[in-house]
C-alpha cells in the first residue's frame, strides 16, 4: 500500500491529476484513473472518483492491482545490469534505449529487455506496458535505473521517489557537459516548471500558472573548460562539466534548469540550440565532437536509495559512455 498526503498547495486540484504527478513515471494518468474507477485507490479510507477535489492534509492511499491485459513481448537486448535480487534489478541505461512502450516505440524499449530478461517476475503496478518501472531517464540520457521485480518493491520505491527523498535515502546525481560555466562554483536553482508550447517539452513558468510545478536542483561546477585568459574579452569558459543533484523530478529538469540559467547542455536540440554555434570557437577535435553530439549530453552518474526490503542503503556510480568522455577529453585538452 502506498500512501500520500496532500499538500496544502494542492487543495482544490483532481485527484486523477495529482496522484499522476506524485507518482510519476511509476503510473500513467490513463493508468491512475483505471485504478481509481478499480476502487484501488482512496481518499482518506473512502472511494473516490478521477475527478474528486482534494483537500490540503487528507491521505490518499493506492492498493496494488492487476497489470493491464495486451502485454508487450519480451526482446533480447542486452542489459548492463549493476545489480538484482528478488525484490529490484539496478541497470546502466544506455543513451539511445526508450525506458517504456508509448506512441512510436512499441518495441525495443528497456521494459522489452526487461520482460525478456525477468520473465514474470516484473512488478504490474505500473500496468504492462510500465511494469516495474518507478522513475525514468529520457531516451537519449544515460545512467543508473532500478527497476522493481516485486509489488512490495515497486510500493516503496514509488513511494520513496514521489517523496524526492524528502524522507532521506534518496540520492541522484548528474553530470552534464554545458555551454559556458554558472557564476558560482555550486548553487541552488528553484524555478517552476510547466508545459511549453508542445506537449513534450518544459518551460520555466511563473509560480501561480495553474501547471506550475515545484523544482529545485543544485549544481557544482566540476571542471571548466578554455578558461579564458585574464587579459580576454571572454567573459566565461567555452563549457564546463556540471554535477547536478535533484531536489525534485520533474520532467526534464535539468536541462531545463541548466538552459534557464544561460548554459544548456551540449547537443541539446530542445533547450540549447541557440547556442550550437558556441562551437565554432572550439579547436578540433572539440569543435567537430560538440557539433556532431546527436544528444543532449547528460548522464545519470549516481543513484542511492534504501533497499525496498531490507532498508540497507543501495548506491551505485557508474562512469559516463564513451561518446560523453570523449567530447569531456577533447574540451578538456583544450
Amino acid at each position: 500500500m502506498i500512501v500520500l498526503a496532500v499538500a496544502p498547495e494542492a487543495g482544490g486540484r483532481r485527484l486523477d491529476q495529482w496522484l499522476a504527478e506524485a507518482m510519476g513515471p511509476a503510473l500513467s494518468r490513463s493508468r491512475v484513473q483505471a485504478l481509481i474507477r478499480q476502487g484501488a485507490v482512496t481518499v482518506d479510507g473512502a472511494k473516490a472518483s478521477p475527478s474528486t477535489k482534494l483537500v490540503a492534509g487528507q491521505a490518499v492511499e493506492v492498493a496494488p492491482s492487476a497489470p493491464e491485459p495486451a502485454e508487450p513481448q519480451g526482446e533480447d537486448i542486452p542489459l548492463a545490469i549493476l545489480f538484482e535480487d528478488a525484490d529490484l534489478i539496478v541497470v546502466d541505461k544506455p543513451a539511445g534505449l526508450v525506458v517504456h512502450p508509448g506512441a512510436g516505440n512499441w518495441t525495443g524499449t528497456l521494459v522489452n529487455a526487461l520482460i525478456h530478461h525477468c520473465g514474470d517476475s516484473l512488478s504490474g503496478i505500473g500496468g504492462v506496458r510500465r511494469p516495474g518501472i518507478v522513475h525514468r531517464l529520457d531516451k537519449d540520457t544515460s545512467g543508473v535505473m532500478v527497476v522493481a521485480k516485486s509489488d512490495r518493491a515497486h510500493q516503496a520505491l514509488a513511494g520513496i521517489f514521489a517523496d524526492h527523498g524528502r524522507s532521506g535515502g534518496l540520492e541522484r546525481a548528474y553530470w552534464a557537459l554545458v555551454w559556458g560555466a554558472p557564476d558560482r562554483g555550486q548553487g541552488r536553482i528553484e524555478a517552476p516548471l510547466g508545459r511549453a508550447a508542445d506537449r513534450v517539452r518544459r518551460a520555466v513558468v511563473p509560480a501561480g500558472r495553474s501547471d506550475a510545478r515545484h523544482a529545485a536542483t543544485r549544481y557544482e561546477v566540476l571542471e571548466r573548460f578554455g578558461e579564458p585568459a585574464p587579459a580576454s574579452p571572454l567573459a566565461s569558459p567555452l563549457a564546463s562539466l556540471v554535477e547536478c543533484r535533484l531536489e525534485t523530478g520533474r520532467t526534464h529538469q535539468i536541462r531545463v534548469h541548466m538552459a534557464h540559467t544561460g548554459h544548456p547542455l551540449i547537443g541539446d536540440a530542445d533547450y540549447g540550440a541557440g547556442f550550437k554555434s558556441r562551437a565554432n570557437r572550439l579547436p578540433e577535435p572539440a569543435r567537430s565532437l560538440a557539433l556532431a553530439f546527436p544528444r543532449q549530453a547528460l548522464h545519470a552518474r549516481l543513484l542511492a536509495f534504501p533497499h525496498p526490503a531490507t532498508g540497507v542503503a543501495m548506491r551505485f556510480e557508474t562512469e559516463p559512455p564513451a561518446d560523453f568522455q570523449a567530447l569531456a577529453e577533447a574540451l578538456r585538452n583544450h
